[in-house]
């Protein structure tokens, strides 16, 4: 499985994060996690969240990915409060009718099934303040005496809202004086994750405990990739399961993909071989080329330049004389520091100590191929 959050038997390792996670759920401690892109954050938190049997805790779930604006937010969070504080479509009316006095709720039935329903509250500045939403969770908890955990997917999104520093300020203010909620924030670009938990004149500095998400081991994925085409009558060699996960770093989400590649190719009891290794390679290429074209669309020709550097294998020294002039990279040090800080912005590379790497393995390796092809 690749592209979504997993679960069940395609969720594996992460014994420790798991043990990490839940207490701190048990135990009202806020959790930041930090990692790239698809390294299987959403499906930690699901993970813990949906093995959490403990009465009296109700975790709710936030996707702030579509949130433009500070009440885009508020009303996303409020309606999952409401909706995951109530177990019935009546009893989740009868939240709102509890907590939301002032606003008449609209809701959206499924054209297909005329069962799932969606909830559009449309709260403004003239029904409630931040502050009272805010504090919507520690009302909810306390009239129902429960605990919530409040878990926020893609937080790093109310970085880029106007007067983000005001806005953060605000919930840090409240959240951080709340008894019965406590908070799990986490996000798929790393950098604006570690800018907003990790700068110490920064509103979230220190807010809870952070924990960096590591790579799944390859002994994991190995058996893991074995095992799953054994179930498909299929043979793969721990050999070639690790060749899978070294080609992508051990990416979880390209572990997944690139294992599903080859296995695709493979006739009825055939074994996998290196040949469905290199092709399922290109298969992966290929599947992410219109969005790494879409990453790179608005770069600029010192940008790339700096990229096909570091395709060549240069990972530092940017702005020694013999670098700039190979690569074009401009005429000064300023250059290439404007140069770094822009690509770390587009979640392209990142600085490793005072080394440059890509942040992702495939992106790195089509990169090489997409410069060999056009130069």
């Amino acid at each position: 499985m690749f592209g979504v959050p997993v679960g069940d038997h395609n969720f594996i390792g992460r014994e420790k994060e798991i043990r990490r996670l839940r207490a701190n759920f048990l135990n009202g401690i806020n959790s930041i996690l930090i990692s790239p892109r698809r390294w299987g954050k959403t499906s930690l938190v699901d993970h813990v969240r949906n093995h959490l049997d403990t009465p009296g805790i109700v975790t709710v779930y936030v996707d702030a990915f579509a949130c433009r604006s500070e009440y885009d937010f508020y009303n996303a969070l409020a309606g999952a409060i409401m909706k995951q504080t109530a177990s019935q479509k009546e009893l989740w009316l009868k939240n709102i009718k509890d907590f939301l006095l002032r606003i008449v709720p609209k809701l959206t039935y499924s054209p297909e099934t005329y069962t799932d329903f969606s909830v559009s509250l449309g709260i403004t500045p003239n029904e409630y303040s931040p502050e009272e939403l805010l504090q919507l969770a520690e009302t909810v908890a306390e009239k129902k005496d429960i605990e919530l955990v409040i878990c926020i997917d893609e937080f790093q999104k109310l970085g880029e809202f106007q007067h983000s520093l005001d806005f953060q300020r605000r919930l840090r203010s409240v959240w951080q004086h709340q008894k019965r909620v406590s908070y799990c924030l986490y996000g798929s670009q790393r950098h604006m994750m570690m800018d907003m938990f990790q700068r110490r004149n920064m509103p979230f500095y220190q807010f809870g405990d952070t924990f960096f998400l590591e790579r799944i081991e390859i002994e994991t994925w190995v058996e893991y990739i074995v095992s799953r085409y054994q179930e498909a009558e299929h043979d793969i060699t721990p050999q070639l399961a690790s060749e899978i996960c070294q080609v992508v770093e051990c990416h979880s989400s390209y572990v997944q993909q690139l294992a599903w590649l080859i296995l695709t190719q493979l006739n009825p009891g055939e074994a996998a071989s290196f040949r469905h290794l290199q092709q399922g390679i290109e298969d992966l290429l290929d599947a992410n080329e219109m969005l790494f074209l879409q990453q790179i669309s608005s770069l600029t020709t010192y940008q790339m330049n700096f990229l096909r550097a570091m395709s060549t294998g240069i990972v530092d020294g940017f702005n020694t004389r013999k670098v700039i002039n190979q690569f074009n990279l401009g005429s000064s040090s300023s250059n290439i520091t404007r140069l770094k800080q822009a690509l770390i912005d587009a979640d392209l590379v990142e600085p490793i100590g005072k080394k440059m790497q890509f942040t992702d393995p495939v992106f790195a390796r089509w990169f090489k191929r997409y410069i060999a092809k056009h130069l």
